[in-house]
């Protein structure tokens, strides 16, 4: 990857003929920037229209990579049988054709800037708010993927590009994904505690 872009090599994916693709292939080929390209991936994955439960499939490379970040680790690690888990491409051929020209597009408005953002403590800072989002990916709340997969995919584009200003942004939209969270749960937890007023009110 070091003489492409990450577009270049996320259209790739989309343009190979192999019936499968592995998520051990694809850290292959994001080579020593596999940290921040596949949590950006795995990130805008979760921002697209999916069947339901695929958000939980899709958040756990995110879950097992940003702790990583926080620890400082130079190398991606992920389990056997994740690595070899065949993605059948026709599933996903359509996927990265629509986060290519997304992936361009943000590739030219982001560069170093504000880089006091990334030292140790600031990917440190950066792996940690990918891990608490992720864990708000696994659950199965409808639509509750889309807030966090655009946060974890700006920010990893943050620490890919080196750009402290996208980073901040990512911030705001990591407050903003937990205030609609809280938010959402207020509203289905009133919503319950009207429907046991309304049930009880029967008996």
């Amino acid at each position: 990857m070091a003489n492409q872009s990450l577009s270049d090599v996320i259209a790739g994916f989309g343009e190979d003929t192999r019936p499968v693709l592995t998520v051990g292939q694809m850290l292959e080929q994001f080579e020593s920037r596999a940290f921040g390209a596949m949590l950006f991936v795995f990130g805008l994955l979760n921002c697209l229209p999916l069947p339901p439960g695929s958000s939980t499939l899709l958040s756990l490379p995110i879950l097992l990579l940003a702790p990583q970040v926080v620890w400082g680790a130079d190398v991606p690690w992920l389990p056997r049988r994740l690595k070899d888990y065949p993605l059948k491409r026709d599933d996903l051929r359509g996927l990265f054709r629509k986060l290519t020209p997304i992936v361009r597009r943000m590739e030219l408005v982001t560069r170093p800037r504000l880089e006091i953002l990334f030292g140790p403590a600031g990917e440190r800072l950066i792996g940690l708010t990918c891990t608490l989002l992720a864990l708000v990916l696994v659950l199965p709340i409808p639509l509750g993927n889309l807030a966090p997969g655009a946060t974890v995919a700006v920010l990893s584009l943050a620490l890919l590009q080196r750009d402290g200003l996208l980073a901040l942004l990512g911030y705001l939209m990591a407050a903003a994904s937990v205030g609609l969270l809280v938010l959402s749960a207020s509203v289905v937890m009133a919503a319950i505690d009207k429907l046991l007023h309304v049930f009880s009110g029967l008996f």
